[in-house]
Parts: C-alpha cells; sequence; structure tokens
C-alpha cells in the first residue's frame, strides 16, 4: 500500500478555516432572520454563534470531507458548506448533554443554561433564574438541529446527492439521541456493565462521531458498496477508541486543555468504560468506595483524586489504554481493505490518530 505523505498542519487548517467560513456565513444570515422577529432574540443568536464557532476540532466535517475525497470525490465550497451542517448536530447534542449533566462549563465558558440563567439574573426578570437557563438551552440544542438539516438542504448541492445522504443523516441523528437517552437510563439504574458502557459510548458518541460522518461523505460521493463496508469497518471501532480516550480525559484530563472541571464525569455518574472496567476489577471495598461517591455533584479534588488512584489501582486505566490502541490498530488495518484516493487514505490515518492520542 503507497501511502502519499501526511497531510500537513496547513492542509488540516485549511479545511477548518473553510468549514468555519461556511458556518460564519449560515449564521450571519440566520442572526439577520431572528431579529428581523424580535431584537430579544440576538441573545440567541450571540449564544448559538459562540458556541459553534468558539470552539472544536471539527472532526465530523473532517471525517466526512475526507469519506467524500475517499470515494472519488471532486472538491468544492458546496460540499464543504453541506458538512459543516455535522457541526449543528454536535452542537445541539453538546447543548443538550451540558443541560442534563448540569455541566457548569463548556470549553472553559459558561454551559449554555448557564450563560441563560446569569442573563436572567443580571436582567432582575421574575421566576427562576435557573428554569430560564434549562428552557433556553433545550429550545436553542433544538434550533441547532433544526439548522443542521437547513444549512445541508441550502448548500448547492445537486438534489440526487442530497437524497442519497438523506438516510444517513436521519440515521446519525436517530442514533445520537437514542444513545443520550441510553446513557440517561444507565446513569438511574446503575448499570456497570463493560457491556452497556460500550454500548452507550457507540451510540451516543462513536457512530456519529466518525461512522456516519464517513458514509454521508460516502453517499454524497455515489461510493460503491465496498466503500460503505470499509469506512463501517474504520470508523465504529475508531469512534469507539474516541469515546474511550474523551471518557479518560474526563477523569484524568488536564482542566486547561479540556475545558471542563477535573473529575467532572465523576461527579456527573457517568457509566463509562473506564468506570465499568474498574467496577468489574477492583475489590469490594474499592467497589463500595467508587459507587459511593459516583455521581456526587459535592465531589472535591481530594476525593477525585482518590478515585483517580482508584481507578488506577484496579487496572482499568491501563486496560481501557490498550483497548484504545487495539481499536485504533483494528480501524487502521480495515483502510486496507479497499482502494480509496491516496491522499484521502493518508488523510483518515492522521484523522485517527489525532483523534485518540493523549492530550500533553
Amino acid at each position: 500500500m503507497t501511502h502519499a505523505a501526511p497531510v500537513s498542519p496547513v492542509d488540516r487548517a485549511d479545511l477548518r478555516q473553510r468549514v468555519d467560513k461556511a458556518l460564519t456565513e449560515f449564521l450571519a444570515g440566520q442572526r439577520t432572520r431572528l431579529i428581523q422577529v424580535d431584537d430579544a432574540l440576538v441573545e440567541v443568536a450571540e449564544a448559538i454563534e459562540a458556541f459553534v464557532l468558539g470552539g472544536g476540532k471539527r472532526l465530523r466535517p473532517a471525517f466526512a470531507y475526507w469519506g467524500f475525497r475517499g470515494a472519488g470525490g471532486v472538491d468544492g465550497d458546496q460540499v464543504l458548506t453541506a458538512l459543516a451542517s455535522l457541526e449543528f448536530v454536535q452542537a445541539s447534542a453538546l447543548i443538550h448533554d451540558d443541560l442534563m449533566d448540569r455541566s457548569d462549563t463548556r470549553r472553559g465558558d459558561p454551559a449554555v443554561h448557564r450563560r441563560f440563567a446569569e442573563q436572567h439574573r443580571a436582567a432582575g426578570w421574575g421566576g427562576d433564574p435557573d428554569g430560564f437557563g434549562d428552557a433556553a438551552a433545550i429550545l436553542l440544542g433544538d434550533l441547532c438541529l433544526v439548522w443542521s438539516d437547513e444549512l445541508l438542504h441550502s448548500a448547492g448541492l445537486d438534489l440526487r446527492a442530497v437524497a442519497r445522504a438523506r438516510p444517513v443523516f436521519d440515521e446519525m441523528r436517530t442514533e445520537v439521541t437514542v444513545g443520550q437517552y441510553l446513557d440517561v437510563l444507565t446513569q438511574v439504574t446503575g448499570d456497570t456493565s463493560v457491556e452497556r458502557a460500550s454500548k452507550v459510548a457507540r451510540y451516543k458518541s462513536a457512530k456519529y462521531t466518525v461512522e456516519r460522518p464517513l458514509l454521508l461523505g460516502a453517499a454524497l460521493a455515489d461510493a460503491p458498496p465496498e466503500v460503505y463496508t470499509a469506512y463501517s469497518a474504520y470508523g465504529l471501532p475508531l469512534g469507539e477508541a474516541f469515546q474511550l480516550r474523551d471518557d479518560v480525559l474526563g477523569v484524568f484530563g488536564d482542566p486547561a486543555l479540556t475545558g471542563k472541571p477535573a473529575g467532572d464525569d465523576l461527579r456527573e455518574g457517568k457509566r463509562t468504560y473506564l468506570v465499568a472496567a474498574a467496577v468489574e476489577t477492583t475489590d469490594d471495598a474499592g467497589r463500595e468506595l467508587l459507587l459511593s461517591q459516583l455521581g456526587d455533584p459535592e465531589l472535591d479534588e481530594r476525593g477525585v483524586a482518590r478515585l483517580r488512584e482508584l481507578i488506577t489501582a484496579s487496572g482499568a486505566l491501563a486496560r481501557t489504554e490498550q483497548r484504545i490502541v487495539t481499536l485504533t490498530d483494528t480501524a487502521l488495518a480495515a483502510l486496507s481493505a479497499v482502494d480509496l484516493d491516496t491522499e484521502a487514505r493518508q488523510a483518515l490515518v492522521d484523522l485517527a490518530i489525532a483523534a485518540t492520542r493523549r492530550a500533553e
């Protein structure tokens, strides 16, 4: 198998800039549209602009773009604009996720529900500030999902291409929504099995982060069946590896890099693969300590440090790191099973590494 030179940082930056440009232009039009309804909606426009344009790696559009190119698709601004719609699916999921988890921050800034609660307090409005913030976050998350549809359909692509992509787009949004429900359900039922944690990770994050964007690109390029098969064989394990890395960062990550307080996943009671592995392998005393403190919103730094030590000593951290390596290797091996554009193949290798690497 012949590889092209690795995709340079300049090339990746250019792709991201093009996605950002498409998002900026679309959001400018939406701002005008909202203000024509009522001047009060400028707060809604500003909040979504800050959330969508204020951070994120643009991984989903990147996977979709290189999936499109790998299947023979020709580069163009219209396809980048269509694929930028994935960022609104991501924004919707994160806004709602932060609300359900009662998270205070996202990427170092106040979560959307906290932002609007503070707006309520600052203005001295009547009623419950937190209730207002919650309602605003639900509606803004819904609006982002509506806009994902609108951007996909208004990008200017051939209608036949959009029709091919539509079932993938719909399936992706269904999967991430039911995956989020399974996550919430798992927290309240207390299911700590590795099997349940893996299923939640697959549907809540893994499929819509890698596999579905790849298949969306393949659909737009009218790819043959073998490309779809290879993309799923690459995308599913890689998406799970990506989520496992995110789970590790949720417990062991540096807040300066993650934009979230240290140990936030422990306070939120996330039943991740990492936690499930620790429950499975630690002793009775360790299991009792972990389960008694998991989901405690008042867990302090000392408590977080104690649970980190327990998870590490149980072997769960090493087991999770090894699973990330195994899944990533499986994903990369799948790329050799299909004939792809050489540049796109190397880009997908680079993206796999970027999506699963440790945060230094």
